[in-house]
């Protein structure tokens, strides 16, 4: 008769993030250009190049310049200014990511999310993101995660349906 043995598969990761205006900017410009305003304001801004270029005009030009730039500027403005004014982003913020879910901590508060909670889990240039509502969500930038960041994706992976994961390592 053969023993069988139960292997214990769970996953277990804590680390410290400090969310900068950098990586606030990068997760806004990733949620903005990835919903259908950010788009239409884009394909229109780009519509208006193209009008100049066959019509020579230049307030076209001056439109179409305000049209594309004004969404990055108010971004870049609205991401320094949280990162100084949230009281959330001025110390790190501890995660813990186990088979429970997402723990968050900073001084001595904790929260709770679990996996089935979570919207979706996406990557950006500098940061691993889960969404944890439409539109709140646990930024893990890349560079505090360092030899973690497989690690993290692969507790993502693992306790999220494929359909809601999109990243990219």
């Amino acid at each position: 008769m053969r023993k069988f043995s139960i292997i214990d598969f769970s996953m277990e990761i804590e680390f410290d993030v400090k969310i900068t205006p950098n990586i606030l900017y990068d997760y806004m410009l990733q949620h903005t250009y990835s919903r259908l305003p950010g788009l239409m304001g884009t394909l229109v801004g780009v519509l208006m190049l193209f009008l100049f270029a066959a019509n020579r005009q230049p307030l076209i030009l001056i439109i179409a310049l305000v049209i594309l730039l004004y969404l990055p500027w108010t971004l870049f403005l609205r991401a320094a200014s949280q990162a100084k004014t949230n009281p959330a982003f001025q110390k790190p913020l501890h995660y813990k990511l186990s088979d429970e879910g997402i723990q968050v901590s900073q001084d001595g508060v904790t929260e709770q999310m679990a996996w089935d909670g979570m919207v979706r889990a996406i990557s950006t240039p500098k940061s691993i993101v889960v969404y944890t509502t439409a539109v709140n969500a646990c930024i893990f930038p890349k560079k505090d995660l360092g030899d973690g960041k497989m690690k993290v994706i692969e507790i993502i992976s693992t306790h999220m349906p494929p359909r809601k994961v999109k990243i990219r390592g």
